[in-house]
């Protein structure tokens, strides 16, 4: 556990420190966020500089060559970070260069999205690490998808990655959320270690946990620009690396099934945004003043800080209940 401290404590320090000059560089640059008009509340944060996803990202990286050994899940879960992140980049670096809040068209991110789940996809299922097979929630339980794990993992990767975007809403909400996440998975972690039957997948294991810790220590210090008022906002280049990230760990530790319960706040983002679609197609109302969820709660006169406030509350204390569920009536 102190090892697992010194990486979360390094990172933060890290970050913090880097973050002031990426704000600066960004400045220098004109790398600023242009704000959707329909957001009123948020005419003020024009021009605020974006892409400080680049904060957190960077290190990681550093950071991972001198805490993890060079084991397979840790390595790939940090590359397919990247690899959304470098997505990301692109998207942002199209808003920022054409002065606009549309960057790829949405096929050019679902292309890149789904190639690069497609690639994790089928290394998941010939991969003798993580295999078609899932725990079942709250047990140690392995169910075996088969063939199918291919779409599956597809599916959630895409339902990750775009949940945590369209959470990345409020100063300081992806960030803060994504941080009380990776604490719910860190316990779930500590549990499934013990399902580990090999002193390989053990190793992995404890990679993945050092990765975790490295990713709040590292999310944190950028938050410390962050949150209201933002000095920076992550971007896609964060959102998109951050939720890659996300559903790696999850995949990769074979505990997906359990993503829906610790990451909540992001499902109630995608929900609330499908459901006002899907309604409005239907009945021309809506069901929300506006979607994703925290911008309902907004036009209804709650401030930023109160939203990401009581949205990382309800992912700790779902996490923890997860946690102790699967500790105590799990069969561990």
């Amino acid at each position: 556990m102190r090892y697992y401290l010194i990486c979360f404590i390094t990172c933060l320090l890290i970050s913090a420190v880097v973050s002031p000059f990426v704000i600066k560089a960004s400045k220098k640059f004109k790398a600023s966020q242009t704000i959707l008009h329909y957001v009123e509340a948020h005419k003020g944060k024009d021009g605020t500089p974006t892409m400080g996803g680049i904060i957190f990202i960077l290190t990681m990286m550093f950071s991972f060559c001198f805490f993890t050994k060079n084991f397979q899940l840790a390595t790939i879960s940090l590359a397919v970070m990247l690899a959304y992140g470098i997505l990301g980049f692109l998207d942002d670096f199209i808003k920022i260069k054409f002065k606009q809040n549309l960057g790829l068209k949405p096929y050019q991110k679902i292309i890149g999205q789904v190639g690069i789940a497609t690639i994790i996809a089928f290394y998941c299922y010939y991969s003798n690490l993580v295999s078609s097979k899932v725990f079942l929630p709250f047990t140690d339980i392995l169910v075996d998808f088969g063939w199918l794990i291919i779409p599956f993992i597809i599916f959630v990767y895409l339902a990750v990655v775009n949940s945590v975007n369209l959470t990345d809403g409020l100063d300081g909400l992806a960030g803060g959320v994504s941080c009380a996440y990776l604490v719910g998975f860190i316990g779930l972690l500590l549990i499934y270690k013990t399902t580990a039957i090999t002193p390989e997948m053990v190793l992995e294991y404890e990679n993945l946990l050092i990765l975790s810790f490295c990713a709040i220590g590292s999310v944190l210090g950028f938050l410390c620009y962050n949150i209201n008022p933002a000095k920076i906002f992550m971007g896609d280049t964060g959102s998109l690396a951050l939720g890659g990230l996300l559903c790696s760990i999850a995949v990769f530790s074979k505990t997906t099934l359990l993503i829906p319960f610790v990451g909540i706040m992001f499902v109630v983002s995608a929900l609330s945004v499908c459901l006002q679609v899907i309604h409005y197609k239907r009945t021309k109302k809506r069901i929300f003043l506006i979607a994703p969820r925290h911008h309902h709660f907004e036009k209804n006169g709650d401030h930023e800080n109160r939203i990401t406030f009581v949205y990382i509350v309800i992912t700790i204390a779902v996490s923890a209940l997860a946690i102790v569920i699967t500790l105590y009536a799990g069969g561990f």
